[in-house]
């Protein structure tokens, strides 16, 4: 796998001569959206799978962490979610700023290490962040991503990371490294260890989630990375095409000043048959598990 460093504001995985990956670190979008750094993926024939700005929610942008609550700050974009008022646009939103890379490696497993801040709307420290990505290829229908990141509070005081769930909205526990799919793989189908499962896997505990696009056999695996096992899930289908391994769905974590969190998760994209990717999958999680621990 080759990494082109040349972009200003971008890096650009490459497989053969295809773009699998576009990870632009140094996003233009506005405030309102909580600009971050996101990755846009292609299957090894050079499909699309993954979504840029859609008219339903402008602020999801392709393969991204993002967090609408942390402390009082929203890393999602768009309004956020108050307790008994519903969805209110405030001036909460934060920003992921691109500080530097630390290393930059191609090979048969390419690897990127970031550091990033993460601010609040008026400026304000509120994490920082080491995030490590990977990329290779499995065979030639599919290849794997990873991602992790480390989460360090630098806010002065505890922040507590949670989603519209842990704030009273029932069901919409979105927060972690979020998948949006293109417009064209809305009302695909949902896979789980026990088969296929669409919109009802919203909310349950499990290691992976696959989605399958209509008509096109095109799919995108996400296996949870985290530690402590099985995670809770956000997912859609019918609305639009989006996983997501979501550990504030239900509870909220509460870090406090100068302690950290960790999230991470590998993501596999297949041009046929991704449902049967998941033990590749969590092989290449237990690499992360593994690196965690010696750090």
């Amino acid at each position: 796998m080759r990494i082109d460093a040349s972009r200003d504001d971008a890096l650009v995985f490459r497989h053969g001569d295809v773009d699998v990956a576009t990870y632009v670190h140094r996003p233009t979008e506005p405030v309102l959206e909580s600009p971050r750094p996101y990755l846009m993926l292609r299957t090894l024939g050079g499909d699309a799978a993954t979504g840029y700005r859609p008219e339903d929610h402008v602020w999801h942008k392709g393969l991204s962490l993002a967090l609408p609550n942390v402390g009082d700050h929203n890393f999602w974009g768009g309004p956020t979610y108050v307790r008994d008022e519903g969805y209110v646009q405030l001036p909460n939103n934060g920003t992921q700023r691109h500080m530097g890379f630390a290393r930059i490696e191609e090979g048969d497993v390419a690897l990127v290490v970031e550091d990033l801040e993460w601010h609040a709307q008026d400026g304000a420290p509120v994490l920082r962040e080491e995030r490590t990505l990977t990329a290779r290829v499995l065979d030639d229908q599919a290849w794997a991503l990873t991602w992790s990141s480390r989460l360090v509070n630098r806010s002065g005081g505890p922040l507590a990371f949670g989603s519209p769930t842990t704030k009273g909205r029932e069901n919409a526990g979105y927060a972690g490294i979020f998948w949006r799919g293109p417009s064209a793989f809305t009302g695909g189908a949902i896979h789980s260890p026990e088969g296929e499962v669409g919109d009802a896997a919203r909310g349950r505990a499990g290691n992976w989630l696959a989605y399958v696009a209509p008509g096109t056999g095109i799919g995108v695996l996400v296996h949870s990375a985290a530690p402590g096992g099985e995670q809770p899930w956000f997912a859609r289908s019918a609305e639009f095409a989006g996983l997501c391994p979501a550990p504030f769905f239900h509870e909220e974590t509460v870090v406090a000043d100068g302690g950290r969190i960790d999230l991470a998760a590998v993501v596999v994209v297949d041009g046929a048959d991704v449902v049967n990717r998941a033990d590749a999958a969590r092989d290449i999680a237990a690499e992360i598990f593994e690196r965690k621990d010696n750090s």
